[in-house]
């Protein structure tokens, strides 16, 4: 049997948690991973307490035809990556790696170009992530520098034109 290299084998593990999402558009599962150690885990799902999409049976921006990236304060839903954040110590965040796979509801393909909100960058960076790795297929990936990518290259303000 061949060993899954670190990389795949934490993508694998963030996988795994997407599949407990509750989103009826897009799953997404994130881990954050510090010295070999895995500090938290998150999935998309509603607020505690609030039902989800799934047990409702409709997603609101689904019904609206709402494109992917947009109008994000219509979803039910917190984030994979907001909800891994909120359930660790900054302490242990800093200089770790968040793992993010996104899969479609329908099936079960991966998200093409996923990526973080606009919204979860920020806490990425706020929570002192070094690095975030996205499954692009099973076997790719891609790594992104949070410095050098979202904080030196700040598209929020190419976005308002100062």
């Amino acid at each position: 049997m061949k060993r899954v290299d670190k990389i795949n084998y934490y993508l694998d593990i963030a996988q795994t948690v997407a599949a407990r999402g509750t989103c009826l558009r897009r799953n997404f599962g994130a881990i954050i991973v510090k010295n070999d150690e895995i500090i938290s885990t998150g999935y998309v799902g509603a607020p505690r307490g609030r039902q989800n999409c799934c047990d409702l049976g409709y997603c609101t921006r689904e019904k609206l035809n709402v494109p992917r990236g947009e109008r994000y304060e219509l979803c039910r839903s917190v984030h994979a990556e907001a909800n891994a954040i909120i359930s660790a110590p900054r302490s242990e965040m800093i200089g770790s790696t968040l793992y993010l796979v996104g899969l479609e509801y329908k099936d079960g393909s991966y998200v093409v170009n996923a990526n973080p909100c606009a919204m979860c960058k920020r806490m990425i960076i706020n929570a002192g992530i070094e690095c975030v790795i996205v499954r692009d297929t099973k076997d790719t990936y891609r790594i992104i520098d949070i410095y050098e990518s979202w904080v030196n290259q700040d598209a929020s303000m190419e976005q308002i034109g100062y």
